[in-house]
């Protein structure tokens, strides 16, 4: 096989660090981030991790191309993403659990079928087309790790949002285009650090400790 030598300088780039990532969150990632129990920290680690917000392009941690997403989160008690589908596989492994994985085959948040909670070294692997939530239902911050399967970025609707979540979105201020990328509303900017300054105050609160100088146990 004939493939590129590599160096020092070269595998730098493909190492991810926790302690530089924590500083690389993103905050609205998605158009249903800014709405009640749905607050949670997003991070692209290689890949475009289902982004509706192009914001993942320059935050993300690995930039070589990959023929798969990872990327990872943490959210407060009771939030997570809301009622949505994919076209692919997402796999996700919990770091800090618990969380429930709510599940159903109508695009009606209402119309949920089942559930399962996960703690900590449990995965779950979600199949296209199928409706799920789910949301850390501890008392503290809880993290996952998610591993998707290969698909483009910004070609058409990813995540498919329940109608219901799409409309509180929008009413929100918040939308996707045709293509799936997100219309930033004009006070973007501000609302972004409001958020991410809101999202490091709950994480104090619940944790003890400022997330810049938080680490994993061991």
């Amino acid at each position: 096989m004939d493939h590129p030598k590599q160096t020092a300088e070269t595998m730098s780039k493909r190492v991810m660090r926790f302690s530089e990532l924590k500083d690389k969150g993103i905050p609205i990632m998605f158009i249903d981030s800014m709405l009640p129990n749905h607050y949670r920290m997003n991070y692209a680690v290689i890949g475009d991790t289902a982004s509706e917000n192009p914001d993942f392009e320059i935050q993300r941690a690995i930039t070589d191309a990959h023929n798969y997403q990872i990327g990872m989160g943490w959210a407060p008690p009771g939030c997570g993403p809301a009622w949505h589908t994919h076209d692919y596989i997402e796999s996700f492994f919990i770091l800090k659990g618990p969380w429930r994985f709510y599940w159903g085959n109508s695009d009606d948040p209402d119309e949920v079928e089942g559930h399962f909670d996960l703690d900590e070294w449990d995965m779950i692997s979600l199949p296209p087309g199928m409706y799920r939530r789910f949301e850390y239902i501890g008392d503290q911050v809880g993290w996952f790790f998610a591993v998707l399967e290969s698909h483009k970025v910004f070609e058409g609707k990813d995540p498919y949002w329940a109608p219901k979540v799409e409309q509180a979105a929008k009413d929100n201020g918040y939308e996707a285009n045709e293509k799936g990328k997100m219309v930033h509303p004009d006070d973007y900017e501000e609302q972004k650090a409001a958020q991410n300054e809101k999202l490091l105050g709950m994480f104090k609160d619940l944790m003890g400790v400022d997330l810049k100088d938080f680490q994993p146990p061991k």
